[in-house]
């Protein structure tokens, strides 16, 4: 059989050439074959579009209104999706001029050109090749006919012959000339006409130009090219659009090279960059691409009015050391953000600082939940009388002596003059009754949390020592503003609000009711400042320890407006207060916010009485008061001093009584045993206010009555006072340290423990 075999094909020379023949035309079929399923594959115009993602996302305002335009995919340049009617025609003629002549006239594939292309390469001749626009635009479609660092291979060539004749079967002339100029490469990372028209000659794809749609043209051939070979190319182009005769290259050279170093097409533009960045963070999945555009809760007037009244307003202030400051304005009811202004943009030297987020002292804009928290518990009435005075506080790191701003006493004062003069020493002695740790639960419901623990920060939290951001400090008063009912902020899709009780609504409405009261902030502010406006609104202003932060935040019935102004260094102000600082600018935004819309008081909640009250010793004039019922009293006068430096207001009825409260020791101390005294000898002592009071110490009970001792164990310790019934009423935390109790009992001299100092 081997032998015939090699006869016969002795005997036929010509069977191997056709068996040759044959397998060549098979794989060729095969070729074809595989190739026409793919291009068959390719997408419709209407995907095509769809599928397209910019480089940038565009930040739109609720009604539509572009505010933002942020780049968020930094691995290319594209612009957004541009319609054929918009893009200069004079660009699309040089384009079809340059790449495709007979664009109009074939279908698919130019044989003409084909034919030329092959009669140059034989005779090695150069000609302008015979790629179509539709070919190209198959290579940009399907990455399966794109070309790599070596070229097209002969398949890839027949799969984009085969795309380019189905897509001009299937789209239209204009889809084609559309998708082409989006999606073509142009010049480094540059992808599509928008990005090119912006990037080199910062304007719309509309508004080129002949001489700069010749240099467009000219990029789709050499996207890198150096200039000279561009500005050749270019000129080219220029004579196919004016003619050989009236086509004026000069100069052209000194053009294409400014534009080609030009980077007009910015990272971000618009008036909103803080809102959009973190819009774009909460609406992108982790490790997915951003969206075209993203609608948001903003309203565009109403933040390039904000925009530009605080730059005004940072203008005026750039003599007393002021350079940054931010806006936040809320609506009441849904939690949508109208405005968000995080910086002063070019007046600061740290405008990518968002100081919408940034954390930062509250100072006095901590008062009202501290007030609310002791109303609310029955420690105090708005009527009630506190001591406006020099005191010493003891605490677990020494004396803390609380100062007021303007560095003088008021002598006693009710709690509505308190919060709404902004006493400092009042607030602090307040704070006493409540507790730091108390209060700062308090915050955390109200959507302002800390850090901190409240024994962290002590007595001082209630001068606002803590850092808090500006959003969420505005959140907390939009809490009071809705009855003391918390939900998040919204800044993107609008949801239903779910709101949760952070506040008792009978507390956030007489705070409410004393920061809206002008009279309240005479003493300090006067009767005729700039926070007092023509409609009904509810404010507070804080200044923060050495003027580094300056605040401003109130409310009406819709709106929410909170305002920082300090420097985003930690640098001082000079000579800023409440009213010279973020006042006027929340002032502004208020008025711009009701130049047409009421704003009406809030209607008080069941449980609230309102009562004509009188003080002792005429210290102040008497008044309509609002009491939480049963709190109510005619008469506030003063008694004999009580603990921790207070006086104590006479209650002239039973349920007015000053709640149960822990006086001694103060929460946050630390106790040392005396390493001379046996352990089993030491005592800690306890007092409180109240009557039929338990004791209890890290939950089981030790001692009752109102004063109490305790066999000190090291370690942290919590220690609560609860009534006959087991409800916890006031507690502290304190810590011991030094050695234990010793299994034998050693002779015990009397003696007290030791407070340590830290």
């Amino acid at each position: 059989m081997t032998s015939d075999i090699v006869a016969g094909s002795t005997r036929n020379p010509s069977a191997g050439f056709q068996i040759g023949v044959g397998m060549t035309r098979l794989m060729g079929g095969l070729l074809i074959s595989a190739s026409a399923f793919s291009a068959w594959a390719l997408p419709a115009f209407d995907e095509v579009k769809r599928d397209f993602k910019p480089s940038d996302t565009v930040i739109l305002d609720r009604n539509g209104e572009v505010i933002q335009r942020l780049r968020t995919d930094a691995t290319v340049r594209r612009g957004q999706w541009v319609a054929l009617p918009d893009i200069s025609p004079a660009l699309r003629t040089a384009l079809v001029l340059s790449e495709d002549k007979r664009f109009y006239e074939h279908s698919g594939v130019d044989w003409r050109a084909v034919s030329a292309a092959a009669w140059g390469n034989l005779w090695n001749t150069k000609t302008r090749g015979a790629s179509t626009i539709s070919m190209q635009l198959a290579g940009l479609v399907d990455e399966d006919w794109r070309a790599g660092a070596r070229g097209r291979s002969l398949t890839q060539k027949i799969g984009q012959t085969v795309s380019s004749q189905v897509l001009e079967a299937r789209w239209r002339k204009d889809q084609i000339l559309e998708a082409y100029l989006n999606l073509v490469p142009f010049r480094g990372e540059t992808v599509g006409i928008d990005a090119l028209s912006r990037t080199l000659f910062g304007k719309a794809a509309h508004g080129l130009d002949e001489r700069e749609a010749a240099l467009a043209a000219a990029l789709v051939r050499a996207p890198n090219a150096k200039a000279a070979q561009v500005t050749q190319r270019a000129c080219g182009v220029l004579k196919l659009l004016q003619s050989p005769a009236k086509a004026d290259c000069e100069g052209l050279d000194l053009f294409a090279t400014a534009a080609l170093q030009r980077k007009a097409f910015d990272a971000s533009e618009g008036f909103a960059p803080h809102f959009a960045r973190q819009l774009v963070r909460a609406d992108t999945p982790a490790k997915k691409a951003a969206p075209a555009s993203i609608s948001s809760t903003l309203r565009a007037p109403l933040q390039r009015f904000a925009v530009q009244t605080l730059t005004q307003q940072l203008r005026e202030l750039r003599g007393r050391h002021v350079e940054d400051g931010a806006i936040i304005v809320l609506d009441n009811a849904s939690g949508e953000v109208l405005a968000w202004v995080g910086s002063s943009g070019e007046l600061s030297g740290a405008a990518e600082v968002d100081g919408v987020l940034a954390l930062r002292q509250p100072g006095s804009t901590l008062k009202p939940f501290l007030y609310a928290q002791a109303i609310a518990e029955k420690r105090m009435t708005a009527a009630s009388l506190l001591d406006d005075s020099p005191t010493n506080i003891q605490t677990a790191g020494g004396l803390y002596i609380p100062q007021n701003y303007d560095r003088q006493f008021k002598g006693h004062v009710s709690a509505r003059t308190a919060l709404g003069a902004s006493l400092n020493v009042p607030a602090v002695r307040t704070l006493v009754m409540v507790s730091p740790d108390a209060f700062q639960k308090q915050l955390k419901l109200a959507g302002v949390p800390l850090k901190e623990s409240g024994d962290y920060y002590g007595y001082s939290l209630a001068l606002g020592s803590s850092e808090v951001s500006l959003l969420s400090l505005a959140n907390g008063y939009r809490t009071l503003a809705n009855a003391g009912r918390y939900s998040p902020v919204a800044m993107g899709r609008t949801v239903k609000p779910e709101f949760t009780p952070a506040i008792d609504p009978r507390a956030a409405f007489i705070v409410t009711d004393i920061m809206a009261d002008p009279l309240a902030r005479a003493r300090t502010f006067g009767t005729d400042s700039v926070l007092a406006t023509r409609f009904w609104t509810a404010v507070k202003t804080g200044t923060s320890k050495d003027m580094r932060d300056n605040w401003a935040m109130g409310y009406s019935q819709r709106y929410t407006v909170g305002v920082w102004v300090g420097n985003s260094s930690g640098a001082p102000m000079w000579d800023v207060s409440g009213t010279s600082g973020a006042a006027p600018v929340w002032a502004a935004v208020m008025n711009y916010l009701h130049k047409t819309e009421p704003s009406r008081s809030p209607a008080p909640p069941p449980g609230l009485v309102q009562a004509r009250t009188g003080f002792g010793k005429q210290l102040e004039a008497a008044r309509n008061e609002w009491f939480i019922a049963g709190t109510e009293q005619k008469v506030f006068a003063m008694d004999a001093p009580g603990d921790a430096g207070f006086k104590r207001a006479k209650n002239t009825s039973e349920e007015a009584q000053e709640a149960p409260r822990i006086t001694a020791p103060a929460s946050g101390t630390i106790i040392a045993l005396d390493p001379d005294i046996p352990p089993n000898r030491q005592r800690l002592s306890f007092s409180a206010e109240g009557r039929n009071l338990r004791w209890l110490m890290d939950g089981k009970e030790f001692a009752r009555g109102s004063d109490a001792q305790w066999l000190p164990w090291p370690g942290r310790h919590v220690v609560q006072l609860a009534d006959a019934r087991g409800k916890v009423l006031d507690e502290i935390r304190l810590e011991v340290r030094g050695a234990g109790v010793k299994n034998t009992p050693e002779p015990a001299p009397k003696a007290a423990p030791k407070p340590a100092s830290k």
